[in-house]
């Protein structure tokens, strides 16, 4: 049996304060859609299609070709929301998953269950429910004294004793297509809120003696809605804390969890230790048996094994195996840094090339350079790249000496195994095996400091 998916992701979000989609809102270092998109193509959907309204362009631009999106350009409830992918599924015989895009700790592994569920007990439609001590703000399930399903109130429409129920619902449905469409249009706006509610679906297959299962939900946090920042906040915890524990599992000590933050697209490598107040953002890949912190941040990066970095910034390089960073570099992005290097304390790499086994160990800027294997970059090395108008490249090439505080003004290459003298600077080329040297002879003047002193 196929299965499809529909995603309700036209709510403005008011009480987020925010010119951006609710659901683009981001958490754990992907927007809340992203999240619920990777959630049904994990429980095996193959057609999902998106339900936009406001910021619609924002999300048919974040989705790309991973969604067909539909527009709800007046958003009159769910029920309305849920007609607009009509047109999607005219010939679709299959089962259809709803869910709304503002959930992003639902599970795939909650998703399969039920429609697994749903196919077995051949129900025309099942819901996933939820037991919450505190059920406020949510629909609640109402069920006949045998324990079936009835129907879902909505908590404005509740009577007293309707709003003792704990059991509520998710707002997460598996439908059998066929026939679903046609019942929408039976719902009516008679309700507080004056909108067509998805939920009084269930009143209408029941009153036509058609079967309506439901699942209940292990962790009630997994539908936890998102309205506001507040919210918003709290998922991002949940999710970390989740993320660290997959990678605790697989092999990744992390020191101290409250502290450090890793997006969920992040992979890590056995025996990793990340240590805390580390940001690990993006598609950023950390190979086996690295230390990784404290106090560093580091985004769509690719890091080979057993590197050491601390209290430094890194975005969008390579990292070699056996290299140590920091503390305090910043490495900027279009770095692609060798094996066994060494970028120490107070460096700034921009859009470079580093050899293997070369040292760049303090105090240094280096942009749009080529360096070699085995080079030295000494103390307080800058390279002038930029004239005001253009970059230009530095080349150092392998086995180079570059002694403290030199200016290399590009464009300019230092020879094989050239040795530059400390203080220089350089505006032609070194050749090969050379000493360069660009500064004035020292002239001591005797007894000048005591004259001036009298």
């Amino acid at each position: 049996m196929e299965l499809a998916a529909v995603i309700l992701a036209a709510g403005k979000g008011t009480r987020m304060k925010s010119d951006l989609p609710k659901v683009l809102h981001r958490v754990c270092g992907r927007p809340m859609l992203g999240h619920v998109l990777n959630a049904v193509v994990g429980a095996g959907v193959t057609k999902t299609v998106v339900v936009a309204g406001f910021g619609a362009q924002q999300v048919i631009d974040f989705l790309g070709d991973n969604a067909t999106v539909v527009l709800q350009e007046e958003q009159l409830g769910t029920a309305h929301a849920l007609q607009q992918a009509e047109g999607e599924f005219a010939r679709y015989t299959g089962d259809l998953l709803v869910v709304c895009g503002d959930t992003p700790l639902l599970r795939a592994s909650t998703l399969a269950r039920l429609a697994r569920t749903h196919r077995e007990s051949g129900a025309v439609a099942t819901l996933l429910t939820a037991e919450m001590a505190d059920p406020s703000g949510y629909g609640r399930v109402i069920r006949t004294a045998a324990g079936n399903v009835s129907r879902i109130v909505e908590q404005k429409d509740a009577s007293p004793e309707e709003l003792l129920v704990q059991e509520i619902n998710t707002g997460v449905y598996c439908f059998k297509a066929p026939g679903l469409f046609e019942a929408l249009k039976e719902i009516s706006p008679a309700n507080a809120q004056g909108e067509y509610y998805l939920t009084d679906i269930i009143q209408i297959f029941v009153q036509r003696g058609l079967t309506v299962q439901a699942v209940t939900l292990e962790d009630p946090r997994e539908v936890q809605g998102i309205n506001d920042r507040i919210q918003l906040s709290r998922a991002e915890k949940i999710l970390r804390r989740r993320v660290l524990e997959e990678l605790m599992i697989q092999g990744v000590t992390v020191m101290d969890p409250d502290n450090t933050y890793v997006d969920q697209d992040v992979k890590i490598g056995r025996d990793t230790v990340i240590l805390p107040f580390t940001f690990l953002q993006g598609k950023t890949e950390i190979g086996s048996h690295c230390i990784i912190g404290p106090g560093s941040k580091i985004t769509d990066c690719v890091i080979g094994d057993h590197v050491k970095i601390e209290y430094s910034v890194l975005a969008g390089s390579d990292i070699g195996s056996h290299t140590v960073i920091g503390p305090y570099a910043y490495i900027r992005p279009g770095t692609v840094i060798g094996e066994h290097a060494r970028v120490g304390d107070f460096v700034e790499i921009k859009k470079s090339t580093v050899g293997n086994g070369s040292k760049i160990p303090h105090l240094s800027y280096v942009g749009d350079a080529i360096i070699g294997e085995k080079v030295n970059v000494g103390a307080g090395t800058i390279t002038c790249n930029y004239d005001g108008k253009n970059k230009h490249q530095t080349i150092l090439e392998d086995g180079a000496f570059i002694g403290s505080n030199t200016n290399l003004v590009a464009p300019v290459k230092v020879g094989r195994n050239a040795v530059v003298a400390a203080g220089s600077t350089i505006t032609k080329d070194v050749p090969a095996h050379a000493l360069g040297v660009a500064r004035e002879r020292q002239t001591n003047l005797a007894d000048w400091a005591k004259k001036r002193r009298e």
